[in-house]
């Protein structure tokens, strides 16, 4: 993407609260020092906001400048990442289409994928086309919107679904994931693509399966339960830094079956399995939820989290605030960062500081998508980032 606006960057940064602005501050130096004493950085991500933000397309390009060494997301990421990440689409009416309401999601609207001419004869190529219907579409009337891509739009939703069936043979046959399969025919710009160019693992986690319609469940397939596990402990185990960004359930990623310090991987040790500790990792979490910082506040002050857990109490009894799961396993570790803030805000600006101190020039920085740097970034996200091809 050309012309970065580091001005524009610095202005966002300069509106943010000073607390916010110091733990982006030792978020940033945290991963420079690692990168300096040549350790890694991962990342686990959550779906929906990072797309739309930009964030997957910024770790992408982290990636490929080297920062960051490991990824685990959700099978809706990948299915977007499959599709294009952004893309436009024309939303209609889709009763006045003549679909069964029933057949129709909430809304009853019906999408198309507004493709170029040439993606959508390739595409014609893969699967056999309606068009009756996209010519009865691309005359009606509809709302274009920039949205994550494929998921429910027509063609490129159902090409995409048909595309991960085909991904999941040639994934079993050569023994990995379904997510590096599609990475080696996908857009360099993706995490998947930049994953796969740079050998650096992007993965789906176990409680992130659940989505992305019949891709997540060719996701699902394509590893045993057990050997995806594995796979994501080996991408936090080898991490010296852990970013979490707009993620839910991420005690049951960062601490999974194969993690001592919180205990759960306790009997994997005893079996001689290989497992991993977080004591000495930092883990650095970005999220909007105040409730984070304040159970972690709580936990730094008193250890009333580590109490209740060593007497057998039920935490969510024991704070003044609407209790999620990670909340324990994160306040727990004795490097852990919470940065509450918009990913959209934090992520450019924590990827600014570290690029400019191991004097990195990245070809693309994320914005905001309020800003109208981050409007044009979504533009140039659904004008040049292409889907997978075909698979040969």
């Amino acid at each position: 993407m050309a012309n970065i606006d580091f001005e524009a960057l610095k202005t966002i940064e300069e509106g943010l609260p000073s607390s916010t602005r110091s733990r982006i501050d030792e978020a940033a130096k945290r991963i420079i020092d690692a990168k300096q004493q040549e350790k890694k950085v991962a990342v686990v991500t959550g779906s929906g906001p990072n797309l739309h933000e930009g964030v997957t397309t910024l770790i992408a390009e982290l990636i490929r400048v080297g920062v960051i060494d490991g990824v685990t997301t959700s099978s809706a990421v990948i299915a977007h990442e499959m599709a294009g990440t952004l893309d436009r689409v024309k939303r209609m009416d889709g009763v006045a289409l003549g679909f069964p309401p029933e057949k129709l999601p909430r809304g009853g609207c019906f999408e198309l994928t507004l493709l170029e001419k040439k993606t959508l004869e390739e595409i014609a190529e893969e699967i056999p086309l309606d068009r009756d219907l996209l010519a009865r579409l691309e005359e009606a009337e509809g709302e274009v919107i920039i949205k994550a891509a494929g998921n429910m739009a027509y063609p490129m939703g159902l090409r995409t679904e048909r595309l991960a069936i085909d991904l999941l043979q040639a994934a079993q046959i050569k023994g990995i994931s379904l997510e590096e399969a599609a990475g080696h025919s996908a857009d360099p710009r993706t995490m998947i693509g930049a994953g796969a160019s740079k050998g650096v693992p992007v993965l789906v986690s176990i409680p992130q399966l659940v989505g992305g319609g019949g891709v997540g469940l060719a996701i699902g397939d394509s590893l045993s339960t057990t050997a995806r596990a594995a796979a994501v402990s080996r991408i936090l185990g080898e991490a010296e830094v852990i970013i979490e960004s707009a993620v839910a359930l991420t005690q049951e990623i960062h601490d999974g079956p194969f993690e001592t310090y919180t205990g759960h991987g306790i009997w994997a040790d005893w079996m001689g399995q290989p497992t991993y500790s977080l004591e000495e990792k930092s883990l650095i979490r970005i999220d909007l939820d105040p409730n984070l910082e304040k159970v972690w506040e709580i936990e730094k002050g008193s250890s009333q989290v580590q109490e209740a857990i060593n007497k057998g109490l039920p935490k969510t009894k024991m704070f003044d605030v609407p209790f999620r799961m990670e909340m324990s396993g994160f306040a727990r570790l004795p490097k852990s960062l919470p940065i509450t803030g918009d990913i959209g805000v934090v992520w450019p600006l924590m990827a600014m500081k570290v690029c400019e101190d191991l004097g990195i020039e990245p070809d693309f920085l994320s914005y905001p998508q309020q800003t109208e740097a981050g409007q044009k970034m979504r533009e140039w996200i659904a004008d040049e980032v292409r889907p997978c091809l075909r698979v040969k």
